[in-house]
């Protein structure tokens, strides 16, 4: 039987006739990937600069990960949490050992292990603080997913318009301002949901004391701080997480996207006993969280962390993005901002739009991704090499004005 090959062009159209348009995609159909490169269906390579949005920090098809991956195929991949397997115990304890906790709540997406830490403090507020209607206040330019509870606190007009009614119980204050959270608190607040470094809003990094600011007041009201580090976690930052660089630990991590390897979506809500113990059989679960296949991965993803290996080269390889960026200011960039292999870079409106350099670097071998019209992201892999980044950063700098 005769199979007739689909160019780039036709599976783009595919995809624009049969797929739900909430995407608006790069023009480039990716067929394979390796390490920190990706080649589409017409063998042209291209460095991937976004990592699937932090989801594939240690690379396109890590040979440990998917080592981890093929040997537990081989064995068992899904049992629901009706019973227990061998894996999850074993990852379980390895996460909970990495972030200083006690305990973990295994799910799928990010987006779930923010609806399940949103659950979790509220029950808590319930049960240990006897509050009827809890609150949690939250910071504006967010973004911790696309449900209905979480855009319910986005101030993202794209984000919420028609997808009303939205769940009450959130008190949105501005970002980076530890003051105006303190100022918010009522008697009815449990807790304070913060990005310890914002994503999607262009990689916004906060003032040095405002998630220590955070942590007193939680301590001092007795409220939980809750961290999402779904994308500034597991060694993007150049450290395991977002907010160790100020010291401060959260009472419920949110993890996801890289904990999953690039091969499977793993989230968790890490914490103490003291929090996550107020979940009791039937008042949370997944059919697919915690199940085989995704804890072994999540395991070798623990495992790789442990050593310290790639938060060290974020760290340092970081220093360089961040160099060679800053050099364009003036050059019709107007900021960057991040930290290690993390940065957002807002270009000049009057050169182009974040879009608009987007696909002329992809016209020249290298991925990013824009946000918010003038900002691009970079945020690759960390197996980059110093090489690499300087290709990267050179291409952007071929498609902007010379000084």
């Amino acid at each position: 039987m005769m199979t007739t090959m689909i160019t780039g062009e036709g599976l783009i159209e595919q995809e624009q006739q049969h797929l739900a348009h909430n995407y608006h995609p790069l023009p480039v159909v990716i067929e394979s990937g390796d390490g920190a490169w990706v080649t589409d269906v017409d063998g042209r390579r291209y460095l991937d600069c976004l990592a699937a949005y932090s989801a594939v920090n240690f690379g396109h098809r890590h040979p440990m990960i998917i080592d981890a991956a093929v040997r537990q195929l081989g064995r068992v991949t899904l049992t629901s949490r009706a019973f227990h397997s061998d894996q999850l115990g074993p990852f379980s304890a390895r996460l909970a050992a990495l972030c200083g906790k006690e305990m973990v709540l295994p799910m799928n997406t990010g987006a779930e292990a923010v609806e399940s830490g949103i659950k979790v403090a509220r029950k808590w507020g319930h049960d240990v603080r006897g509050i009827a209607e809890p609150e949690i206040i939250v910071a504006g330019g967010n973004f911790h997913g696309r449900t209905i509870t979480v855009i319910s606190f986005s101030d993202d007009p794209e984000a919420r318009a028609g997808f009303g009614p939205f769940t009450p119980g959130f008190v949105t204050v501005p970002y980076g301002d530890a003051e105006a959270v303190a100022a918010a608190v009522t008697d009815r607040t449990v807790a304070v949901l913060a990005e310890p470094i914002q994503g999607e809003a262009g990689v916004i990094v906060p003032p040095p004391d405002y998630l220590p600011g955070l942590r007193e007041l939680c301590d001092r009201r007795r409220m939980l701080l809750i961290c999402d580090e779904i994308q500034s976690g597991l060694g993007r930052t150049g450290a395991t997480f977002a907010s160790d660089h100020v010291g401060v630990v959260p009472d419920l991590y949110l993890l996801g996207k890289a904990l999953g390897g690039g091969v499977v979506p793993v989230s968790a809500v890490v914490g103490d006993a003291e929090v996550l113990g107020v979940l009791q059989p039937g008042q949370h679960g997944s059919t697919f969280g915690g199940n085989p296949l995704a804890a072994a991965v999540g395991s070798c993803v623990v495992g790789l962390l442990e050593s310290g290996e790639f938060q060290r080269r974020a760290a340092g390889l970081g220093v360089l993005l961040h160099d060679r960026l800053q050099a364009l200011v003036g050059s019709g960039v107007t900021a960057v901002r991040g930290r290690g292999l993390w940065a957002g870079v807002d270009i000049d409106p009057a050169i182009g739009t974040g879009r608009a350099i987007s696909e002329r670097l992809l016209e020249r071998g290298v991925l990013v991704k824009d946000t918010h019209g003038s900002t691009i992201r970079f945020a690759p892999p960390l197996v980059i090499t110093a090489e690499e980044i300087s290709f990267a950063v050179d291409q952007l700098a071929a498609v902007l004005p010379p000084h």
